[in-house]
Parts: structure tokens; sequence; C-alpha cells
């Protein structure tokens, strides 16, 4: 083989190892359990997975689901302190930067939880000031009274 075909075939399976570990990263739980169920029917009767690769895959699995459900307990848990701050911060004045990057100050009248416009899991806490909004992370400074 020349060194340019040789070059090339490295430089095509790096980028094909590239796209599968970019995959790989987009997988869920749901996703992996049919992937492993699909590779145990599908393996060679003659040569069977080792029980080791098996126990192996196995603790993948649980430690996808373990990491999904501390990731999605974490962001219940911060959104809950968010809305906690805000909801202390009713009748007191703020300053911040709005939703339409303008600085504005005033008495926060009440406080909402947004959901994203795409209609997903994410979800925004905001205070109020008269008609303007103030994502809760935006809030600059809090007058003492």
């Amino acid at each position: 083989m020349s060194q340019i075909a040789a070059t090339g075939a490295t430089s095509s399976a790096s980028s094909s190892a590239d796209a599968a570990e970019s995959g790989l990263n987009d997988l869920n739980l749901d996703d992996f359990l049919t992937l492993l169920i699909t590779e145990m029917q599908n393996q060679d009767p003659l040569n069977p997975m080792e029980n080791a690769e098996m126990l192996q895959q196995i603790g993948q699995i649980r430690e996808i689901g373990a990491t999904n459900d501390l990731t999605e307990t974490l962001g219940n848990l911060s959104l809950s302190q968010q809305l906690t701050t805000a909801s202390n911060l009713i009748g007191r004045e703020v300053s911040g930067l709005s939703d339409d990057a303008e600085e504005i100050s005033g008495k926060i009248d009440r406080v909402s939880v947004e959901t994203d416009s795409e209609g997903g899991d994410s979800r925004n806490v905001k205070v109020h000031i008269g008609e303007k909004t103030i994502q809760v992370g935006n809030i600059r400074e809090i007058v003492e009274g």
C-alpha cells in the first residue's frame, strides 16, 4: 500500500471513530439497552460474548442510569432554589438586566416560571418589575429594605 493510500485510510478511520464517538455521546439509556440486546441476539453462537464483557456493559448501563438520575435531581434542586430565592424577593427593590437587555430597577411584583419556546424541559425562573422581566441570574443588585 502506498504512503498516500495508508494516510487516507488512517484519516478516514479516525474521522469515522470521531463521528461514532460524538454519536455515542447522544445515547440515552433506552438506546444503550436496545444496542446491547441487539448485540446479544446477533452474537456468534460459536463465539459468544464473554461474561466479563457482559458484566462490564451492565455496569455501564447502571452508570448511565445513575448519571441521568443525578442530572435530573440536580436540575430540579437548582430550579427549586431559584424559585425560593425569587419568591423571597417579592416587594424588594432590585436592579438588573431585563430580558430585552435593558438595565432596569424597581420593586418585584411577582415571580413566574417559564418553559423554553421549543416545549422542552428547560425552565427559567423570572421576576417581574411592572411589564419587564428579569431572569433570576441577571439580578445585579438587591437593595436592603
